[in-house]
């Protein structure tokens, strides 16, 4: 009896897992993962036993133990779920691809057990004996499906408490898939395996001991390498390999008939020609290194870490240490490093260098747009080990570097700064401290890392040239407003030559002329002193100024063309805070161009208002009016003019730039073809005081000079 190794191997197993059963029921039925651990440590003890009792006695019957091994698959897949549901709760994913394979699950189950149920009832063959092989092989794949969805979804932290189930579960349906798939090879289950399989799940059964004490107590780390990973994995993918040929071969040789024998040692032949080409691959071993670091293990860095890190060094707005400066030493700080170059790309698409830190400026410092480097970078993102470019340049696709970069001494790493899909710059990384092995991950976080100060520094370079933009557009607009005030003056000296011929001999002619000169000379002198030294609003000489006789100066100045401004009423001496003249000048404008908007049979009123401590000049005209659109974004826009080259477009800017400045503002209301009213608002002054005239407005000349409307 004990002659019989399948009985001493499922005998065992028989028992290790009854003892396993009993120390779960008796003391951990608590959480639901313990409960479904319970159910298949049960029923795989069933599953054993009738295993033990078919070798002994010959019961029971193949229905009752193809029964019992399909409930011993379903119980080790029901804890998968359980522990499938947990994984994803801690990950918060999405439940549909637990619930795709649940389906899948209970399908194939509850199919083949209703096949044999059927076949038991009716004494009948439904299904084949390979059918029923291919039914054990897809739930052993559904199990291996279930394991790696646990292992990926489960947060680093929580892996501990669940990878001796995992480890054990899946090598309970690798087995079975490994001895089924030989049996759907060579038509019959062999003895060897069947033999091993007791004491292959026997054991396994201190795995899932060990996960249960783990779970309440420090748990035992566990940890393979990565080497180690590799190679099992590459043994079991080579197995899979040979097993895949082995069932080539077997039909090869089925179908070829008289050249079945020939092709069969043909086929294995390349076949195994190919697989030693690929175990010799150092690139596909590379390859399958980062595909097992990427989803096996914990990744090197502490992304947030280095991700606040990095966000703290770049959100320093201070110019100490620069910018480029900061760069370098955030992308040496990835790999231990404290030296670096950092090129620019120029306006002559040639990249300069901008900084460097620990590390001698060498003698050329540019180099070429349209060097093989540059070209490289283009066409590949890569990053280029200089120790290895001079073991193996090849791999390189045998690039000239610059000598810009060979030159550097201690130069290591040669890293591209990316803006979008454009090679915005380049850097070099000095030597480390200590000797660092770089992998695929120190690669990809360089490449974040430099893609993310890539943008800060084209950012920063972008605002430097917007500054410069903004000063040169501070001149020109400076230019443009003196150039409109001088248009003023040329107007007024322009008009004093023209009438001079006519108006020599007249006294009061010869007085306004020196008037008019001297005030021009007075408004250049103060002109040029602004462009020296701009004064600022609470600079500005401002006294108190009787608003409702600047405004009838103002429209005895402008009643030269017609239509005639008129002022409705007799408004009392409203008293403004204001510097006189520069007051005249925005009035004045704003009657002319109303005088421009109307026609000569039109109509132009003035009205004072006093209401809050504010006064309102409404100064309405029935001309062409203005759309919404163009109040809101065109009337006090600087530089844009309706009147084509004969305007600066600046004077309605001005006027309520001057008025915002003695805090009221100038409102617009508007419709075409109807007409305009502008409401000038300006606070009234505290305190009355004696009504003074103006002697500095040559308002005697233009009563005897031909009017000339200046915009």
């Amino acid at each position: 009896m004990f002659s019989d190794l399948s009985v001493i191997s499922y005998g065992a197993s028989a028992i290790v897992f009854a003892v396993l059963s009993t120390l779960v029921a008796t003391r951990y039925l608590r959480r639901e993962l313990d409960r479904a651990l319970f159910l298949a440590a049960f029923v795989t003890t069933l599953w054993a036993s009738a295993l033990v009792s078919q070798s002994l006695w010959g019961e029971p019957g193949f229905f009752i133990r193809y029964l019992l091994e399909l409930l011993r698959d379903a119980a080790w897949l029901l804890l998968l779920f359980a522990l499938l549901r947990d994984s994803f709760r801690q990950a918060r994913f999405t439940g549909q691809l637990r619930k795709t394979l649940g389906i899948a699950t209970t399908v194939l189950i509850i199919t083949l057990l209703s096949l044999g149920t059927l076949e038991f009832a009716f004494d009948a063959d439904l299904v084949s004996g390979k059918t029923k092989l291919i039914g054990q092989i897809a739930l052993s794949l559904l199990g291996l499906s279930l394991v790696e969805q646990i292992w990926r979804n489960s947060p680093a932290l929580g892996r501990s408490s669940v990878k001796y189930l995992c480890i054990g579960t899946a090598t309970i349906f690798a087995y079975d898939f490994i001895m089924f798939a030989d049996a759907l090879l060579f038509g019959k289950i062999a003895d060897s395996f069947w033999d091993a399989r007791g004491f292959i799940n026997a054991a396994l059964v201190p795995l899932f001991a060990v996960n249960i004490i783990n779970s309440r107590k420090q748990p035992v780390d566990f940890q393979l390498s990565r080497a180690a990973v590799f190679h099992a994995g590459a043994l079991l993918m080579g197995g899979g390999y040979l097993i895949l040929l082995a069932v080539g071969g077997y039909y090869v040789r089925s179908l070829g008939g008289e050249w079945g024998d020939a092709l069969q040692v043909l086929f294995i032949t390349v076949a195994l020609t190919f697989l030693v080409t690929l175990v010799m691959s150092r690139r596909i071993r590379a390859r399958i290194m980062v595909f097992i670091s990427q989803n096996f293990f914990d990744y090197k860095y502490d992304y947030r870490e280095e991700w606040l890190r990095m966000t703290q060094e770049l959100a320093n707005l201070s110019e100490e240490p620069p910018l480029p400066e900061r760069a370098i030493r955030i992308l040496a700080d990835l790999v231990e490093s404290n030296a670096g170059v950092i090129w620019i790309k120029s306006d002559q698409n040639n990249y300069e260098l901008k900084s460097s830190v620990n590390i001698a400026t060498p003698k050329h410092t540019t180099i070429d747009g349209d060097c093989d480097l540059v070209r490289l970078f283009q066409n590949k993102e890569w990053i280029i080990d200089l120790a290895e470019y001079r073991v193996d340049p090849l791999s390189y696709d045998l690039i000239e570097l610059p000598e810009t970069i060979t030159n550097l001494p201690d130069a290591w790493l040669v890293v591209p700064l990316f803006l979008g899909s454009e090679l915005y710059g380049i850097a070099m990384v000095g030597r480390p401290y200590a000797k660092v092995i770089l992998n695929w991950e120190n690669f990809d976080l360089i490449k974040v890392v430099a893609r993310q100060t890539c943008n800060l520094l084209a950012q920063a370079d972008a605002q430097n040239r917007l500054s410069r933009a903004m000063q040169f557009e501070a001149v020109s607009k400076a230019s443009a407003f003196m150039v409109h005030d001088l248009k003023t003056l040329i107007a007024q000296l322009s008009l004093l030559v023209t009438n001079a011929p006519k108006h020599r001999a007249n006294p009061a002619f010869i007085d306004d002329m020196i008037s008019t000169t001297d005030h021009a000379v007075r408004k250049m002198s103060n002109l040029v002193d602004h462009i020296r030294k701009p004064a600022t609003p609470n600079e500005l000489a401002r006294s108190k100024v009787d608003l409702t006789q600047v405004v009838r100066t103002v429209i005895e100045n402008n009643s030269q063309r017609l239509p005639f401004p008129q002022l409705l009423g007799d408004p009392p001496s409203i008293l403004v805070c204001a510097e006189p003249e520069q007051l005249r000048s925005v009035l004045g404008h704003l009657i002319r161009n109303a005088q421009d908007a109307t026609p000569p049979d039109g109509e132009i009123t003035l009205n004072l208002k006093t209401a809050k401590g504010s006064v309102v000049l409404f100064i309405q005209d029935t001309g062409t009016g203005m759309t919404d659109e163009f109040i809101r974004s065109q009337l006090f826009k600087p530089f844009e003019s309706t009147k084509g080259l004969t305007g600066m477009g600046i004077g309605a800017y001005q006027a309520r730039e001057y008025v915002q400045e003695l805090g009221g503002n100038i409102d617009v209301t508007s419709e075409p073809d109807v007409g305009s009213c502008f409401s000038v608002r300006i606070p009234m002054a505290s305190i009355a005081i004696e009504k003074t005239s103006d002697s500095d407005t040559p308002s005697n000349l233009e009563t005897h000079l031909p009017h000339k409307t200046v915009n």
